[in-house]
């Protein structure tokens, strides 16, 4: 075990589809939960949420497709790095760990994979949390004018393949370390040896964060579009967590997610954008709360 696993958590490569295998860390008894990190981090951003949880639940803390120490295919289709596909890893982890159903919480991008597994298999998920994130195709509705620039990062990304990756390795760790320092309110939220496992796992994915990225600005769009157009909406319990962005952007995030679910709790917090670092007693209660309903 490395000094930065998460205590008391076996580590697990499975198969979930040709060629790629996901690295989970799995931990605790009982109900399961699955837990989604966000950018630019690993599984690790859930360690005192893990095992809190894991003193009641079984606790699944996945690397996604692309980051970590999970496989990162070449993001050569559209659907390679899409958040249906990486969603449809998700639950084949799970099953292949022995759970068909099973409560999932995201954080950033980790949250729109959720957001993904949620609609596409809603008999899999049994309630969903997702933390300081919007869906895709609101998230590029709510970015506009000189507001819009703190998503440049967005932007960037979804240019076509060759610059944002030249660009990106030439300083991948400032890169990297710009929104670590950027959207943490508590500064030991992330201590040194955590920050830097983030900094060197990111600039060793370059590509397919990349990806990861540019899809969200592509087929991610297509695929919520075509379930806006349906009608189609969010069939379990839903809790939102999201800082108070609304007066810097101009958008009423409670009223954004209320058009994708009929049964949701929508809360702001007090903390930064890593909340599950910054205030991991809050984001455990959530989870556990959400997973009882």
């Amino acid at each position: 075990m490395t000094p930065l696993a998460i205590p008391g958590f076996t580590e697990h490569r499975v198969r979930v589809d040709d060629g790629v295998a996901l690295h989970a860390a799995v931990g605790g008894a009982g109900s399961p939960v699955v837990l989604l990190h966000g950018f630019p981090q690993t599984h690790l951003m859930w360690r005192h949420v893990a095992t809190d949880l894991a003193t009641d639940h079984t606790v699944i803390c996945p690397d996604l497709r692309g980051y970590g120490a999970s496989d990162k295919p070449a993001g050569t289709g559209p659907d390679t790095y899409s958040k249906r596909t990486m969603a449809r890893d998700v639950v084949r982890l799970a099953a292949e760990l022995g759970h068909d159903r099973f409560a999932l919480a995201g954080h950033d991008r980790g949250a729109l994979v959720a957001f993904r597994a949620a609609m596409d298999h809603p008999d899999s998920v049994t309630g969903a949390l997702f933390l300081d994130v919007l869906p895709t195709l609101d998230m590029w509705d709510a970015l506009h004018g000189v507001s819009g620039a703190v998503g440049f990062h967005l932007y960037l990304m979804a240019q076509a393949p060759g610059l944002p990756e030249e660009m990106i390795r030439s300083a991948a760790y400032p890169f990297f370390a710009s929104f670590l320092d950027a959207w943490t309110k508590t500064p030991d939220a992330i201590p040194a040896d955590v920050r830097a496992h983030y900094l060197a796992a990111s600039s060793a994915a370059v590509p397919s964060i990349v990806a990861d990225y540019r899809a969200s600005a592509g087929v991610d769009v297509d695929h919520d579009t075509a379930d806006k157009e349906a009608g189609n909406r969010l069939a379990m319990p839903v809790t939102v967590l999201q800082q108070d962005w609304g007066s810097a952007l101009g958008y009423h995030a409670p009223s954004l997610w209320g058009a994708w679910s009929d049964d949701l709790e929508h809360r702001t917090v007090s903390c930064g954008h890593f909340m599950a670092e910054e205030d991991p007693e809050l984001v455990a209660a959530e989870i556990r709360a959400l997973a009882a309903r």
